[in-house]
């Protein structure tokens, strides 16, 4: 269990390690050893069109071949740079409506038309492509050198469709912002809060804040005081490198992956899921009034994330409407395109910001080494991970540490359940 209670600035070396994620960039290396979100399955349906999509500053074409397989390649044809998301689905692969260069999932081509008779020219051309994975909804890719490793075995992604869903949005800044506001349970206590602050809302009052380091990342503990003498414990899982697995938990959690379109902007996919229940439609679907075209916040820079500064001085600590996520991207892109980290000044409630930036400066020098960064899966028998985020309210004296082993004994219970108990709702 650590604790810092003060930190330096990152450095200028430093911040450009986590935050550029390019070709050929330490932090894009460390991310391109795990498989990585590249589509939601709802976008690319069987006999679809293949799809343009940016990953990681890499312009490349998503299909589905007319055998149902998946394929992810450079988007520009080898012969003449064409753009292949315009291409056939054919003949076992994508072909290049320029010249009807045939290239197959693994970046074979197949064909070469205007050749002669004989030829071996397409035997020697191998155009780049990634291996893809097709699980929970998403669509995975594999972008780095050598044998994948294995496809984490994430609880979420498992659960049957009924009990899961996968969604993405568009955020317009570095994926490194939205990454670390969710390892920040403070923001929970302003941001997302409402008015006026009702006593016994386990938010009202700033956390105490723990963490520790796992296999897989790392645990983010916040400890806040509940009514009659009780305690608000929340867990937070960081997952590497670019994984939060977050509550509340209400039977099951919410896995997000923050994937870099470019420096720029960014990705965020979720997967949320319960293990003893469907998923109810309002659990299943965010406000059609929030959600725009193109998986985009209706909220944006643009229009102000339509602040209503009336509704601030009565009912919304933000006055950003009542859905989390143009709150949360309010503020990550108000810290700019890439946050100049070198000017902050962090706090003791940013123990989880802290611990997610040195795993990951660490795992960067692993890469640079030739090693396998962390939570890098090539063992089947330990293809399983303590990823859990449990919500609860436990006794004063009840050791806060250890209790989300075992939350189903008696003593811990939901804090909807508290607040009930308690008339408070």
């Amino acid at each position: 269990m650590t604790q810092v209670d003060e930190s330096r600035p990152l450095t200028r070396e430093e911040n450009d390690l986590l935050t550029q994620t390019g070709p050929g960039t330490p932090g894009g290396e460390l991310l391109r050893r795990y498989w990585q979100p590249v589509a939601l399955s709802e976008e690319l349906p069987p006999s679809g069109a293949p799809r343009p999509v940016r990953i990681m500053s890499e312009d490349l074409v998503l299909f589905r071949d007319d055998g149902d397989r998946l394929g992810l390649l450079g988007l520009h044809c080898a012969h003449r740079g064409a753009d292949l998301s315009y291409g056939r689905l054919e003949d076992g692969g994508l072909r290049c409506i320029y010249h009807g260069w045939l290239y197959d999932v693994s970046g074979r081509c197949l064909e070469q038309p205007g050749e002669p008779a004989g030829s071996t020219f397409h035997e020697r051309l191998r155009h780049r492509a990634y291996p893809c994975r097709e699980v929970g909804g998403i669509i995975f890719a594999y972008m780095g050198p050598g044998e994948p490793p294995l496809f984490p075995a994430y609880e979420p992604l498992l659960a049957d469709e009924g009990y899961r869903v996968s969604k993405k949005r568009l955020s317009d800044c570095n994926y490194l912002q939205s990454h670390e506001g969710n390892l920040d349970p403070e923001h929970l206590s302003f941001l997302h809060h409402g008015l006026p602050r009702r006593e016994g809302n386990f938010y009202s009052a700033p956390p105490i804040v723990r963490t520790e380091e796992t296999p897989f990342g790392g645990r983010v503990y916040s400890i806040r005081p509940a009514p009659d003498g009780m305690r608000f414990v929340k867990t937070t899982c960081f997952v590497m490198p670019n994984i939060n697995a977050t509550g509340p938990d209400h039977g099951g959690f919410q896995m997000g992956w923050h994937v870099p379109i470019d420096d720029f902007s960014h990705w965020r996919y979720s997967v949320g899921f319960r293990r003893t229940a469907p998923m109810d439609e309002l659990a299943r679907t965010e406000s059609v009034s929030e959600i725009a075209d193109g998986y985009r916040h209706v909220r944006n820079r643009a229009n102000r994330y339509l602040q209503d500064r009336e509704a601030m001085k009565t009912w919304s600590y933000s006055g950003i409407g009542t859905s989390n996520g143009p709150q949360d991207a309010c503020v990550q892109e108000g810290m700019g395109a890439i946050e100049d980290r070198t000017e902050e000044h962090l706090g003791t409630t940013d123990q989880g910001v802290l611990l997610a930036r040195d795993r990951l400066l660490r795992a960067i020098q692993d890469v640079l080494a030739g090693r396998d960064p962390p939570h890098v899966v090539r063992d089947e028998t330990s293809n399983h991970h303590d990823i859990r985020v449990v919500t609860a309210v436990i006794p004063g004296d009840r050791d806060w540490y250890n209790f989300w082993e075992s939350s189903q004994e008696a003593g811990v219970v939901s804090p909807f359940r508290a607040l009930r108990a308690a008339g408070r709702v």
